[in-house]
């Protein structure tokens, strides 16, 4: 495994393995004891200490968090929020603007069951009883990971979780807690429509019990991920590694894991804040995601989004 550092304070593609294996014990170690019921959901209760409550960020902490682009941010919809703080307006405001932040969550790792559309045709599963889905992009092609739910929720709240630290900078802390709110509302709608959708759990009550079960877990990532960024990237991948990859040390064929696929997703999530803290708030829903016309992609003129793998990604994370 390539010895390239991710930061200049530790060596994380050639220690991680070791670090996260230790890290596993601890208490921010998955539950695999919780229920799945018919197994479409794997949770992570214990993926962070009971007692560190993270349901809103503090003000006095949103004060101190201070990205150079936010001062500059010209966006009617954020002077509409300045001006409207606590009102109707900046709820129905943020609502759609973290509704486009949220879409861009996400798509990152999205799948589909074609088996859907196939009477008769029974839908596999995989070792752990989720069914599984057919899916695109690098999170399944290149890191290898099952186009299943869990998969998708876990990689959805990676993003998310990206997106909040940003959101954190906002000047007004009551705008931090309306769009935070907001944001976790889109995916709780998102996540039962794909259990109704998808996976055909008509129980209203079983729908509600999972997403209980994964509020707790977007509060374990929260912690968990917060942990990584002050502590550094060896806690950071193992945080990784305990949600993406389940806290398994082997792939779902059976080989040992490839810690530079941890490596790279860390590599991934330094990238993706550093892009964020130089974006102005109204240039976020518009550079999360390629949006550049096909002309301008002739002409070599695209803006490259800030979501998705970049080459600088791989290399420092090993496989390149």
């Amino acid at each position: 495994m390539s010895s390239k550092l991710l930061c200049p304070n530790c060596s994380l593609s050639s220690r991680l393995g070791v670090f996260v294996k230790e890290q596993s014990k601890s208490v921010h170690t998955i539950s695999h004891s919780l229920p799945t019921l018919q197994g479409y959901i794997i949770t992570a209760k214990n993926n962070s200490n009971p007692s560190s409550k993270r349901s809103e960020v503090r003000p006095e902490i949103s004060s101190r968090r201070n990205f150079s682009a936010t001062p500059n941010a010209s966006s009617g919809i954020l002077k509409s929020l300045a001006s409207r703080q606590g009102g109707a307006a900046e709820t129905y405001v943020s609502y759609g603007f973290t509704q486009k932040l949220y879409e861009a969550c996400s798509s990152q790792a999205d799948y589909e069951i074609p088996q859907l559309a196939q009477k008769g045709v029974e839908v596999p599963k995989t070792a752990d009883g989720e069914e599984l889905g057919v899916g695109e992009g690098w999170w399944y092609k290149e890191l290898g990971l099952l186009p299943t739910f869990s998969t998708w929720s876990q990689v959805t709240f990676l993003h998310m979780y990206l997106l909040t630290v940003r959101i954190r900078a906002l000047p007004s802390p009551e705008s931090v807690r309306t769009h935070s709110r907001h944001l976790f509302d889109h995916f709780s709608h998102n996540a039962e429509q794909r259990m109704a959708t998808l996976h055909n759990i008509s129980s209203r009550s079983i729908r509600n019990k999972y997403l209980k079960d994964l509020f707790i877990q977007w509060r374990g990532v929260l912690a968990a991920y917060d942990e990584g960024l002050v502590k550094g990237d060896a806690v950071l991948g193992a945080a990784v590694w305990r949600n993406i990859w389940k806290a398994s040390g082997t792939t779902h064929d059976g080989q040992d894991l490839d810690w530079a696929k941890v490596a790279t997703v860390v590599a991934y999530m330094r990238r993706v804040l550093s892009e964020l803290a130089k974006t102005n708030e109204a240039d976020l829903v518009f550079d999360l995601v390629s949006s550049d016309s096909i002309a301008a992609a002739v002409a070599g003129k695209e803006k490259k989004a800030i979501f998705g793998p970049r080459s600088i990604d791989l290399k420092l994370g090993g496989m390149k």
